[in-house]
């Protein structure tokens, strides 16, 4: 595998929650700089070595809701 890919989304509670696609990899942090070396963390306890992916692909979502 070469590449995997988190959704990252804006947390109701504060913060930001990703979660891997196509893979059961969760993780949560403060900002999004904080997330990253989270989910690096959560990828290498995921894989092991033969399997591990060289890439990590963050698609970054945000709601925003505004009145006319």
């Amino acid at each position: 595998m070469k590449e995997i890919v988190f959704l990252v989304e804006e947390s109701q509670d504060g913060g930001y929650f990703a979660r891997a696609v196509n893979h059961s990899i969760f993780t949560q942090a403060d900002t999004v700089e904080e997330l990253k070396p989270m989910i690096s963390d959560a990828v290498r306890c995921h894989f092991e070595e033969p399997e591990m992916p060289e890439l990590i692909h963050l698609h970054v979502t945000r709601e925003e809701t505004y009145s006319l």
